[in-house]
């Protein structure tokens, strides 16, 4: 069993080292630092540090004010609660001006667990994705979370990072370097290729491990970056393995799942499964019982594959 971190503490350990580095870094919250872990640069940064009390609408608005004055501005909440209770904001303040802001959600999708489901981000990804100018990343474990938020610091203009609430396994080495748009190929295969996002991304790998044994030998992508999607990483997996099994914790229309569909349908039609959640919400429970409930295991991508698979023959 590979190794698990967390990755909001990646991420406050990260910020914690940019804040160091550059004196323009500010930080933004809505009374969740302890969660988010802002609360490490809060400690470090008082006085670059700003809580903005339960109003994220407010909170969005003063980011991008300071953006507008120089600043280099992270602003956090949950990932239901941002974009989701300030999506006006986002749209006006930030999208529509192109203003340098980077807005970091934890506690993404439903393995927010027994917060139920008025905590649970199910349609996170699909909001911020339909905005303009934004670039969208959903990382697969702690060392990439480290490396996007660095890599989110150095871009020019708005960014959305989609943080989870539980640890993960480390399926990456910490020094790995992080390319925003471009897809990691982390298991090669001729068959057909599983392209993951997140939390899905280990359960990605363990299905592939396990198809190999019945001789389905499985491509696995890491799509991290689902905003600029890596089109030539989709086009060459439609091209050389014929079918796909996309995977993500989100509702399966407005995510990952649409955004292959739609590149594939125009250049390369091939047949496709959809791993994500259906038009439902979760309710109350373990993250590990709502991920068996609707579908998002390790068991589930497999399924998926040996059906697409099929399809393709």
């Amino acid at each position: 069993m590979p190794a698990e971190a967390s990755l909001r503490d990646a991420y406050g350990r990260t910020l914690v080292e940019l804040g160091q580095a550059n004196p323009d870094i500010v930080v933004l919250d809505a009374d969740l630092a302890k969660s988010t872990m802002t609360s490490l640069f809060a400690s470090e940064f008082p006085s670059r540090f700003f809580d903005c009390g339960v109003a994220e609408q407010n909170m969005v608005s003063i980011a991008a004010g300071l953006a507008a004055s120089g600043k280099l501005p992270f602003a956090s909440s949950f990932a239901v609660f941002l974009p989701g209770r300030c999506f006006d904001q986002v749209r006006m303040s930030i999208a529509q001006p192109r203003l340098n802001v980077k807005l970091v959600a934890t506690h993404g999708g439903i393995s927010v667990g027994e917060d139920g489901g008025s905590h649970h981000a199910v349609e996170d990804l699909a909001l911020i994705c339909s905005l303009p100018g934004f670039t969208v990343i959903v990382p697969a474990d702690a060392h990439e979370t480290a490396q996007a938020v660095r890599a989110a610091a150095a871009h020019q203009g708005p960014v959305f990072i989609r943080l989870c609430r539980a640890k993960l396994p480390l399926v990456f080495p910490e020094e790995r370097p992080f390319n925003i748009g471009k897809a990691v190929t982390l298991r090669d295969g001729g068959d057909v290729t599983i392209i993951a996002l997140g939390l899905m991304v280990a359960p990605a790998l363990e299905a592939a491990a396990t198809l190999a044994a019945e001789g389905i030998d499985c491509r696995v992508l890491n799509m991290s970056t689902l905003k600029p999607i890596d089109e030539a990483a989709v086009l060459q997996a439609a091209i050389e393995t014929g079918a796909i099994v996309t995977a993500e914790e989100h509702l399966e229309h407005g995510g990952l799942g649409s955004m292959v569909a739609r590149l594939t349908a125009r250049s390369r039609p091939v047949p496709i499964e959809f791993v994500g959640l259906k038009d439902a919400y979760a309710k109350s429970g373990t993250a590990a019982q709502l991920l068996e409930k609707h579908g998002l295991t390790r068991r589930d991508i497999a399924e998926a594959v040996r059906s697409v698979a099929g399809r393709k023959a």
